[in-house]
């Protein structure tokens, strides 16, 4: 198979010593052409198999006699066991393979996507509700082996433009949002609960094969390092509260926003779909242009990041809207929001993974795809964290204190996090100025006693 050819050119740096200057070719190579195919499948057919769920499963799980709360549950045990499975899966990347990994992860998604539509048929009560954390366990391993080799296989075949093709990406991830919870709706209200996901699980089975074909195959030599020394670093904890923040806050909508909907406001499953597709829409348009910013102008990144995280915060608060503000809750200001929302959470979701890679470059770790799947595990892994305590917490929230409330105490965690990161990039900043004319005062002292010494 083709390898990617990266031209490059030996030049002496400032300091004498010789550096290398990568040019990259204008054309993508057969196999980046792969990738990115690859990629995009997996995102999309994984996007809408997670997203088919919200418009109409916690109406009928109600019928099953199952709370707010344990709905909240099953839709944030997907979360514990994806987190759990990135850690595992990023840590043995090299040994297991990536395609293998991939691959496999894809095909063992879609049989459970299809066995998930059996579900209707199980006893009420504890039998039903111990089948959807089964599956939702099972479905979790598969989803995060395929994703952690996918985001590996991408930056090892874009290594300049990590964030731009990711950004990318999210166009189809956004798709599968977009399409999972209409199509999702549309289906469950024409031919009942079996159907959508029969017809997905078996759309992803149908691209097992084609990524079988098409899939390049790294090889790679173990890393040393560990998630222990990765998450460790101040950067990159403070990194990873920003990743579980936007995470709790996309998915702590999903057991509570179509409720809502349909309590207040009286509209069918299919109409509560369309309403998802104002948040899903407005990310995958905006998610390759906030990826071509973070890669062209890098220093950029993390005012994206603060922003996007702010931003996200303050439509949280006005979802419901909080009721200390008295405006009265309306359909067009709630999509409106869910709109700006999608923006914002693609400034600041893309510019995460390059950040924390370059962090992690910056502190010692090698180039490779060891290090990236340590890096893709460890993203995985947070998201799936605020993936478990957006909908666990959402669910519990919702039944205590109302929707208003609750999407306000899920602002607030965004609000925190958004703060934070740009106070470290504060004092990030002044401690670099600092250090500068202490770097250029011993410059100027080497320069000086190579001088020669008049008499």
């Amino acid at each position: 198979m083709d390898k990617p050819h990266v031209p490059e050119s030996n030049l002496t740096s400032d300091d004498g010593q010789p550096e290398v200057v990568r040019k990259e070719s204008r054309y993508l190579s057969r196999e980046q052409v792969s990738t990115l195919i690859s990629a995009a499948s997996i995102n999309l057919g994984s996007m809408m198999c997670y997203s088919i769920l919200g418009p109409f499963f916690p109406n009928e799980a109600e019928k099953k006699n199952v709370s707010n709360t344990v709905i909240g549950m099953i839709f944030g045990c997907y979360a514990v066991f994806n987190l759990l499975s990135s850690l595992l899966f990023g840590k043995y990347l090299v040994y297991i393979g990536t395609k293998f990994m991939f691959v496999g992860g894809m095909f063992v998604s879609g049989g459970t996507t299809i066995l998930f539509g059996m579900l209707d048929r199980a006893p009420d009560g504890p039998v039903f509700i111990t089948m959807c954390f089964l599956l939702r366990a099972v479905d979790a391993m598969s989803f995060a082996a395929s994703i952690t080799a996918s985001s590996s296989i991408v930056a090892k075949a874009f290594p300049n433009n990590v964030a731009t093709v990711m950004g990318s990406l999210e166009t189809f991830s956004g798709l599968g949002l977009v399409l999972g919870p209409p199509l999702g709706g549309f289906l469950y209200q024409t031919f009942g609960y079996e159907v959508p996901f029969i017809f997905l699980g078996c759309l992803v089975l149908l691209m097992v094969p084609l990524n079988m074909y098409i899939l390049p195959t790294y090889d790679s030599t173990p890393s040393q390092h560990s998630f222990w020394k990765l998450v460790t670093l101040p950067k990159i904890g403070l990194l990873s509260f920003v990743i579980i923040s936007l995470s709790g806050s996309f998915d702590f909508l999903d057991p509570t926003l179509s409720l809502f909907v349909l309590n207040k406001f009286n509209l069918s499953a299919g109409y509560v779909g369309l309403i998802f597709l104002g948040l899903a829409l407005s990310y995958a348009i905006s998610s390759p242009l906030f990826g071509l910013l973070s890669d062209k102008i890098p220093y950029l990144r993390k005012w994206l990041l603060v922003s996007g995280n702010i931003i996200t915060a303050v439509c949280f608060m006005l979802l419901g809207p909080v009721p200390i503000l008295h405006i009265e809750s309306q359909l067009w200001l709630l999509v409106l929001l869910l709109v700006v929302n999608g923006i914002s959470a693609g400034m600041s979701i893309i510019p995460t993974f390059p950040e924390v890679l370059s962090c992690a470059y910056e502190n010692g770790f090698e180039e490779g795809l060891s290090t990236l799947g340590l890096v893709s595990g460890l993203f995985g892994a947070m998201w799936s964290l605020g993936a478990f305590i957006g909908p666990t917490l959402g669910g519990f929230l919702y039944e205590k204190i109302g929707f208003e409330w609750a999407a306000s105490v899920q602002g607030l965690w965004g609000l925190i996090s958004g703060l934070s990161m740009g106070l470290y990039y504060i004092v990030e900043h002044w401690r670099r100025k600092r250090c500068e004319p202490q770097n250029t005062l011993h410059t100027e002292e080497e320069r000086t006693s190579l001088l020669p010494h008049r008499i």
